[in-house]
């Protein structure tokens, strides 16, 4: 990292700059103990601090934050050891209620600014732990028509059929026919206050997402087949490539305003520049775990959990197969490991084209 031009964090709009310290280690276990600033790096606020409202009251000033249960003990800290240290630097008092209980952290003063600094040092907390948390919900554009899968269910049976003697390919590594999808981008909605506000922001996104698609549904073809690493010989994600009829770049231009609005927010975290669009029909992470949800990225599994298999004869018979047709009507917000009556992902809220 440069010193002159440190790397920057945004924390519900408010931008700080990450100084590099001494490193200090958070154990996975129960309770946490806080010797500085997490990640390694001491923010330093650029702009005052204004996403709560800091009150006068007879004693000093207050303030409350909002923080999912799951993470109040990686404010309280082993043996109450974080809490403490957070009090002391700042001379305020900070309440947390009791472990499971939704509600608000207190931090009280006698000086606003002091409620200010324990006010910032408790949301750097919460943003830096709250990124460790496994993903909850994700946006997605269903490719559960049933042309498609009845598309996907005879390029499987093709692909046995002709493929079954190449190296690690099997039916336990195809996707769930029922959620095919798409996947914008994952979220971690720690409790249902998070997931009203997701709701609450795709439906803002309402108006871009129905100006980019006319007021109508997209016309979509599901045609070719591509692979995510440089070796056909040892591949782990065999996708479905996925086009507008028109070839414009409608879908993609609604993807990426989704995930530039849900990150301007702070409810996603960005991964790339631009979203792959990609459907999987392959995926190595399938063959030991079939409740494993394929929405982008490797999760915590490594390299050495995953059993590559040999993609060069498919590619070569099915590089150009074609899944189907159909029109794509809305984007969901869907429920990691869940499913609905039609057997796709449980919906907590989504918006139509049209």
């Amino acid at each position: 990292m440069e010193v002159l031009r440190p790397s920057l964090i945004n924390i519900n709009g408010r931008i700080y700059r990450k100084n590099t310290i001494k490193e200090e280690q958070y154990e996975e276990e129960e309770e946490f103990s806080y010797m500085g600033p997490p990640e390694s790096e001491e923010l330093v606020e650029d702009e005052t601090c204004d996403s709560y409202i800091i009150q006068e009251t007879d004693k000093g000033y207050r303030c409350a934050i909002d923080v999912p249960s799951v993470l109040y003990k990686y404010i309280i800290g082993k043996k109450g050891e974080t809490r403490r240290r957070l009090e002391m630097d700042t001379k305020t008092s900070i309440n947390i209620p009791k472990q499971g209980v939704e509600g608000q952290i207190v931090i009280t003063g006698s000086h606003k600014a002091a409620v200010s600094s324990a006010l910032t040092r408790v949301e750097v907390l919460v943003d830096s732990f709250r990124r460790k948390q496994p993903f909850t919900h994700f946006l997605s554009f269903p490719l559960n028509d049933p042309k498609i899968q009845e598309g996907f269910l005879k390029f499987k049976d093709q692909v046995l059929q002709q493929c079954s003697q190449d190296h690690g390919v099997e039916g336990s590594i195809f996707q769930n026919p029922a959620k095919l999808h798409l996947t914008i981008g994952t979220l971690s909605l720690l409790n249902e206050m998070e997931v009203r506000k997701a709701c609450e922001q795709l439906q803002e996104c309402q108006t871009f997402i129905r100006d980019i698609a006319g007021g109508k549904p997209l016309p979509l073809e599901v045609m070719g087949i591509e692979y995510m690493n440089d070796d056909p010989a040892m591949v782990d994600v065999l996708y479905a490539k996925v086009n507008v009829k028109d070839r414009s770049d409608k879908l993609q231009v609604i993807a990426d305003q989704l995930v530039e609005h849900f990150v301007s927010v702070g409810l996603m975290v960005r991964e790339w520049d631009r979203v792959k669009l990609h459907g999987t029909v392959m995926n190595t992470l399938f063959r030991k775990d079939s409740t494993v949800e394929d929405t982008g990225g490797a999760g915590r599994h490594t390299v050495s959990d995953r059993e590559a298999f040999d993609a060069r004869n498919i590619l070569k018979k099915f590089g150009a197969y074609g899944f189907g047709e159909f029109e794509l009507k809305n984007v969901l917000l869907s429920q990691r490991y869940s499913t609905d009556c039609t057997g796709y992902y449980s919906s907590a809220g989504s918006v139509s084209f049209s």
